[in-house]
């Protein structure tokens, strides 16, 4: 009986593990996109939201980023925009997403050598929506 609830508890455990480290889907960047993004951006990440027009420089065209960088997406550059952290160079024009960075973490591939790096979970979802997108 001991052995049967200590084995239901790290099976339980294992699930919720899970459950957190399982990479998200496009469609809960897509969300984030929607409530975060899509003021400039537009909801269909070309670029042409309700402000897109007022701002400059204009919001990029979102569905183009592999296109830009010779047909691969560049996942750590992507979420590099999206955190702030390129806020310091100059004609960098995007807002601070504190609190996409908040929460569980994912291990997300980034780069060529298949490491795996812990990313926020908003974060990692924003990037797959957008990897999806492109075209």
């Amino acid at each position: 009986m001991r052995y049967a609830i200590g084995a239901c508890i790290l099976a339980a455990a294992g699930l919720t593990a899970c459950a957190v480290t399982d990479m998200p889907e496009p469609d809960e960047g897509a969300r984030l996109f929607v409530e975060n993004c899509a003021l400039c951006h537009g909801n269909d990440g070309r670029g042409t939201g309700e402000i897109a027009a007022g701002l400059q420089p204009p919001p990029a065209d979102l569905t183009r980023i592999a296109a830009r960088n010779g047909g691969a997406f560049p996942r750590a550059q992507v979420m590099s925009a999206i955190d702030g952290y390129t806020r310091m160079e100059p004609g960098e024009e995007m807002p601070e997403f504190g609190l996409l960075l908040r929460g569980p973490t994912v291990p997300v591939e980034l780069g060529d050598a298949g490491a795996m790096t812990p990313v926020p979970r908003p974060l990692a979802a924003l990037m797959v929506y957008l990897e999806s997108i492109q075209r």
